[in-house]
């Protein structure tokens, strides 16, 4: 299966630009479109859910950080605050159908600190203290959270596969998306055949962020590594326009990416379908 996540197109999501997006992603020929839960009421999700089914796509369901969201070196309140988010983001994802809810759900995007290995592994036992229920209420709907490492410029709390899997209680899953497995990871696809049975969600771009296929990642590496794997779930085109004030800033997106936004879903796409065929 091959998604494609809305941010490519707008940020935040609403309910008429899902209604505008997603019957030309269906004709494009994706299987699932990945809804980003920025903000709780921006779009309907069972509103989504119907115009979805109608057109026979799948869904994912990413959340977000942004500053004030933090599950460690935070106060009691802000955890609280972070971890209803995180369980509405699972209701959510039971909503439209989706079967993981994915993302860096640590500390906000962009805040970055340095860590002596005994603080970090205070962080670590914090991190898996305030995550523990929120996998729980997720397993009992049927959902699994799946934990994105992040690049070193967006956050010091995990960064690469092998942190992850030190960091996260073992029920959690991961979630990897190949712009930061290129950046952090030595060798990305020994990264993917660690991470193994845990992978809750796949997130490809190019290495600059556009499409994938254009650029100078190990693409039939990569796919072969997911296959060993066994992972069955979508690969989902994850990329940014630099149109969007506040979502060009928070992924650094200066320049087009590709010659539009269409051509950087459907060149991914085509590149895509020729490694799952």
């Amino acid at each position: 299966m091959i998604g494609v996540n809305t941010w490519v197109w707008v940020s935040p999501l609403t309910d008429e630009t899902l209604a505008r997006l997603a019957p030309r992603i269906a004709d494009w020929g994706f299987d699932v479109v990945e809804l980003p839960v920025e903000h709780p009421g921006d779009w309907d999700p069972g509103r989504a859910a119907a115009l979805l089914d109608g057109l026979g796509l799948g869904a994912s369901v990413v959340l977000t950080m942004p500053p004030g969201r933090e599950l460690v070196d935070a106060s009691p309140q802000v955890v609280r605050d972070t971890q209803d988010y995180l369980r509405h983001c699972v209701d959510v994802a039971v909503t439209v159908g989706a079967p993981a809810v994915s993302g860096p759900a640590y500390a906000s995007v962009g805040r970055a600190w340095r860590m002596s290995p005994d603080e970090r592994r205070a962080v670590y036992g914090e991190l898996r203290e305030n995550l523990k229920p929120v996998v729980a209420y997720a397993a009992e709907r049927g959902v699994r959270i799946g934990v994105e490492p992040l690049n070193r410029y967006e956050t010091s709390v995990i960064n690469t596969v092998e942190q992850a899997l030190d960091a996260l209680p073992e029920e959690c899953g991961l979630a990897l998306d190949t712009y930061h497995l290129n950046i952090e990871e030595k060798d990305p696809l020994r990264a993917v055949r660690l991470a193994g049975d845990r992978i809750a969600h796949l997130q490809v771009c190019g290495t600059d962020r556009g499409a994938p296929g254009a650029d100078h990642f190990d693409w039939p590496g990569f796919a072969a590594a997911v296959r060993d794997v066994g992972y069955t779930g979508p690969l989902v085109i994850e990329s940014f326009t630099a149109d969007n004030k506040t979502i060009a800033t928070a992924a650094s997106v200066w320049r087009p990416l590709a010659p539009s936004q269409d051509a950087l879903a459907t060149d991914g796409l085509a590149f895509l379908r020729t490694l799952t065929t």
